[in-house]
Order: structure tokens, then sequence, then C-alpha cells
């Protein structure tokens, strides 16, 4: 059976210790000249709406994207070190994904709000980013919208690999925005209680399946291969 899994990165994969705050802030301060007075407002939500709040909150003009996209690739990359010390994959990830990336007939990238660049980051830091297909993954400068990076993803895979466009897709992720991207476009969602959201929270949301964490690989893939089947 075919199926697309998008995974989202932070707080679902892993733990980023609060370096991708650190990242926004350093953006923010190459671009503006100063520092930001609040940390950035993120909860699964994209660069480009992230950016462009903090610059709003701050009474500033938003930059054109393409330098506010540098400057957030540059701060990621000049944290890839203080990332891989701090932070950690999340229990069971590794496992999760590597299953995943050998089921036959199935896709498996990521949906998130991050810039390219900075996803890349943040999975090389903990060796993740071998058990992913990244170039048909959909990122935080496709799209302002979380909901809008589905169709962006679901267009590459038809692209670089061929995938019907009726193919069953998947999101796991960790916050109401991700089950909000899931139901709003047709999509599947397996939503995990590895963020700040609580597992009511995520029910509440609109998931059906919810699980703590991806620690127990069997039923990660069990429900995954339960969306398959639709």
């Amino acid at each position: 059976m075919e199926l697309f899994v998008l995974w989202d990165i932070d707080h679902t994969l892993i733990e980023n210790a609060g370096v991708s705050k650190e990242i926004y802030a350093a953006a923010f301060r190459a671009l503006s000249g100063r520092e930001p007075t609040e940390p950035a407002r993120t909860e699964g939500r994209t660069d480009r709406l992230i950016m462009r709040d903090m610059f709003a909150r701050e009474g500033l003009p938003v930059p054109d994207w393409h330098l506010i996209e540098a400057a957030l690739a540059q701060a990621g990359e000049a944290r890839l070190e203080e990332l891989r010390r701090r932070g950690t994959a999340l229990p069971g990830v590794h496992d999760a994904l590597k299953a995943a990336s050998t089921q036959i007939g199935w896709v498996s990238s990521v949906l998130t709000g991050n810039v390219a660049a900075n996803a890349r980051v943040k999975l090389a830091a903990f060796g993740l980013d071998s058990l992913l297909d990244l170039p048909v993954g959909a990122y935080g400068a496709d799209a302002e919208l979380r909901p809008h990076l589905v169709a962006v993803a679901r267009e590459r895979a038809q692209r670089l690999h061929s995938v019907p466009a009726d193919v069953p897709t998947v999101l796991v992720g960790d916050t109401p925005r991700d089950v909000e991207a899931a139901l709003t476009t047709g999509s599947g969602v397996l939503a995990v209680a590895s963020g700040i959201h609580t597992q009511e929270e995520l029910i509440a949301a609109g998931a059906v399946e919810v699980l703590p964490d991806l620690s127990d690989t069997k039923r990660v893939l069990g429900i995954l291969e339960s969306f398959a089947g639709h």
C-alpha cells in the first residue's frame, strides 16, 4: 500500500532546547541592528509568519523575504553545534523514521515551518536527515499558512517520484496547527503530545490518533498503515 508521510520537526522529531528561539532572535538582530524585546512566537507557525510578527510587534518594517531567509539560514548554520550539544532527538524517533523509510510504496518526508536550510540543520544535528526524503518536503519559505504546505509537498512528490495525486497523505505533528493542516487538506493525522500541547488538547483540535510520543515504533507504524488502507 502506498502512503505519503509528512513529519513535523520541532517537538515532534527533535527537542531544540531553545535554540530555535535563538535563531529567530539572531536573524532579527542581523536585519534590524538590535535585540527583539520579546521572543519569537512559534507553536507550529511558518517562518514567514513568525518573522513578520516579530517585526510588526517591534514596530519595524518587514524586510524582503529573501533577506529574512538568508538571515535565518545563517543563524541556523552557526548554531548547529549548539543544537547538537543542548538538543536531542525525541524518544523512538530514529527507529520510527527508519521503519517508515523502509516501507515499500511509502514516501517519508517533512512538513515544517522551518526554512529548508534550518530543517536540514536540525535533522542533521541528530543524524535524522538521511532517513527522510527531504527534496519532496514542504518548508517555511513555501507558504505562509501551514495547510498550504500540504499541496506543495504533494506536488513535489508527484513531480519527483510520480506519486499519484490520490495517494493517502498523513501528517505527524505536535500542535493543533498540524491537526488543522491535516483536517483541512483531507489528510490523515497522527498527533503526538511531545511538545507543549497535551493529548486532550490535540484530541479537542480534531485528532483521532494521539500518542504521548513516538517511542512505540510498532504502534506508530500500525497507525500509519491504517491511513495507507483508507
